[in-house]
């Protein structure tokens, strides 16, 4: 194994590399090398993956990249089953968005430079998940923090692209602070940041008294880079990108970093109950409170957005109870259907000329029939139908979540109906119903050419059958996606407790789930198909509460007026004083200084010679003065 995991992240870094200097020159076979290179990387992930399911793990360094004093940061990487997992996930439908891409950005003149930042993401999310060391995932952290800015402003000159790039970078750096506070209170108490040695002394944590401050550190930075509450507001704007980089970020890297690392200091958060208790209830309210919002969008991709933060939400919910690998699995199947429902959005934009608003489609399933199909399959998945793969994932964090407290399991719930609502009212607003396409674009749809259609028909298989690798025991099944994560969690579930749920309320929690599911699918169903109720009269009816959800809980314009206009304000008075005033002042005073010694200078010089010379005599007579007089 040592002699190849190097290149898996090093691959999509050399893709980058090569797009990034001669991407101008290649112009569309860009795409051609950044899929060499990101398949590459996946098929070495593959082989890696195949090699721990055999029992091989690996943690080892390549080099020291940083050396002062008794401090030394090493570039290392660590293969358990959680990585292996990660890798195959980052890698696989990253290929698949690659592959996508080629057809979805043809013609576009950025082509070079959007594949080389395509590599790039890939290549930081690989480092995140690979490295074995805090330092290492921290620089991996930050760079699909980079990348994340530089995809969603790709189309730079669009004033909306550039504003959401700036947005998602600045509210990124608000919980990168925290996370870094957490990672220096870890190596003040530990003295390393490897994840081997702070595991081995997560006593002198608990004894110092600040191992429940490190997890909350770590997890504000949790709730940056995988949108939760209060800091999501990034994520619904990040839709001004290229949809393929939407299904990137949202699926196989970025908003899944935070999950991830809660994970992989499952030693950590396990032994903090407050730390838990926050991350659930933190997920608990966001997956709730962003299915809100998805009920009255229009805009197909930011009700993909919501759909998002909810089930990140959820994913935070597994790994708050302790339930790790079922939010890990989640994680997994999420980013299958995830990858497939933005990538089907984009198809449909590709047909109606990129037109986002469900108001103006409807009636395409008979015209793009291959993206229909595909998009269903999804939304089944998401929407916890069985036998697709979302079904076993989200019913067995909700079973997990029962077993910790029956009101995270109600609220948890009640999320489901919302989503099999919302994801259903966007389905059958698109696809169904009268054509509400403008006539000029109507006369032009056609399905997507066959680079777009293949990854959806792949994504749509995983999205049906990726959930039976986690079938659970009550239904027959072995759990194998748990049991390959047990190594990686053992030591976590000597802290954990969960009250015994009899498998007769097992089966009882699986058919409520179900219900619940259908209950929102037919709710939908009677509303977007059979007219009854009206949706129009019911937002006439609560129409306070429509605006509410419509606005967004006005949470944007709250955080303009409390933090964005007075640091603007606090910046004007700044520039004003500081700048303008003082340090201007400074300048300028010495500017003046300047000014008027040259003034006085300039009487003395008048250019006549024999003022000059008198002015020379005076001197020779006050020197003989003082040498005759002293």
């Amino acid at each position: 194994m040592e002699s190849y995991i190097w290149f898996i992240p090093f691959l999509p870094l050399l893709g980058a590399l090569i797009n990034g200097i001669f991407g101008s020159a290649l112009k569309e076979k860009a795409g051609l090398v950044a899929n060499v290179a990101i398949f590459g990387s996946f098929v070495l992930a593959v082989k890696a993956f195949l090699a721990v399911a055999r029992g091989a793990t690996f943690n080892g360094d390549l080099f020291h990249w940083i050396v002062a004093g008794q401090f030394k940061a090493a570039f290392g990487v660590q293969i358990d089953p959680l990585s292996a997992i990660m890798m195959l996930v980052v890698t696989g439908v990253g290929f698949l968005i690659h592959l996508y891409s080629i057809g979805y950005m043809h013609g576009d003149p950025g082509v070079g430079r959007y594949f080389a930042y395509l590599n790039l993401f890939v290549f930081a999310m690989l480092l995140l998940v690979m490295g074995n060391n805090l330092l290492l995932l921290f620089l991996g952290w930050e760079g699909v923090g980079l990348c994340s800015y530089l995809l969603i402003g790709f189309w730079y000159h669009k004033p909306s692209a550039a504003k959401a790039g700036l947005k998602a970078f600045i509210v990124n750096r608000i919980g990168d602070v925290g996370f870094l506070i957490g990672m220096f209170l870890i190596f003040t108490t530990v003295g390393s940041l490897a994840y081997a040695d702070i595991e081995a002394n997560v006593a002198q944590l608990v004894n110092a008294g600040v191992l429940t401050a490190a997890c909350l550190l770590l997890f504000v930075g949790a709730t940056g880079k995988s949108a939760q509450f209060p800091l999501y507001v990034w994520l619904p704007d990040a839709m001004e990108g290229p949809t393929p980089v939407s299904a990137l970020i949202h699926a196989a890297t970025m908003v899944t970093a935070g999950v991830y690392m809660v994970a992989r200091f499952n030693f950590l958060f396990s032994q903090s109950a407050t730390a838990m208790a926050v991350v659930t209830i933190v997920g608990t309210f966001t997956a709730l409170y962003a299915a809100t919002m998805a009920l009255v969008n229009n805009d197909i991709k930011r009700v993909l957005a919501y759909s998002t933060i909810s089930q990140l939400g959820y994913m935070f919910i597994g790994v708050g109870v302790g339930a790790y690998a079922a939010g890990i699995f989640h994680l997994m199947t999420h980013a299958f259907f995830k990858a497939l429902l933005f990538l089907g959005a984009g198809s449909v934009m590709h047909a109606l000329a990129d037109e986002t608003n469900i108001q103006k489609m409807g009636g395409l399933y008979h015209k793009i029939k291959i993206t229909a199909i595909t998009f269903m399959v999804a939304w089944l998945a998401i929407s916890g139908i069985p036998p697709f793969s979302g079904f076993f994932s989200k019913d067995e964090i909700l079973a997990k979540a029962f077993a910790y407290h029956p009101a995270i399991w109600f609220l948890g719930l009640v999320g489901a109906v919302l989503t099999a609502f919302y994801m259903s009212r966007l389905v059958f607003v698109t696809f169904f119903g009268q054509s509400r396409v403008e006539p000029e674009v109507e006369a032009h749809i056609h399905e997507s050419p066959p680079v777009m259609t293949i990854p959806l028909m792949v994504l749509a298989v995983l999205s049906a059958i990726g959930g039976f690798v986690g079938v659970p025991a009550i239904l027959g099944g072995e759990n194998r996606f748990e049991h390959f994560l047990e190594p990686v969690f053992v030591g976590a579930e000597e802290h954990l407790h969960f009250a015994h749920v009899p498998h007769s309320l097992e089966y009882g929690l699986m058919l409520i789930s179900i219900l619940a599911a259908l209950a929102g699918i037919g709710l939908a169903y009677g509303m977007y198909i059979k007219g009854s109720p009206d949706p129009d009269r019911l937002a006439q009816r609560f129409s306070g509460l429509y605006k509410l959800l419509y606005n967004k809980y006005y949470v944007d314009e709250i955080y303009d007026a409390l933090v964005v206009q007075p640091l603007l304000s606090f910046s004007r008075f700044l520039w004003r004083v500081v700048d303008n005033g003082l340090i201007d002042g400074l300048v300028n005073l010495t500017g003046r200084l300047g000014l008027l010694i040259s003034q006085v200078l300039r009487r003395i010089q008048t250019g006549y010679v024999q003022n000059y010379a008198a002015v020379f005599v005076v001197g020779v007579l006050i020197i003989l003065a003082y040498y005759l007089f002293s």
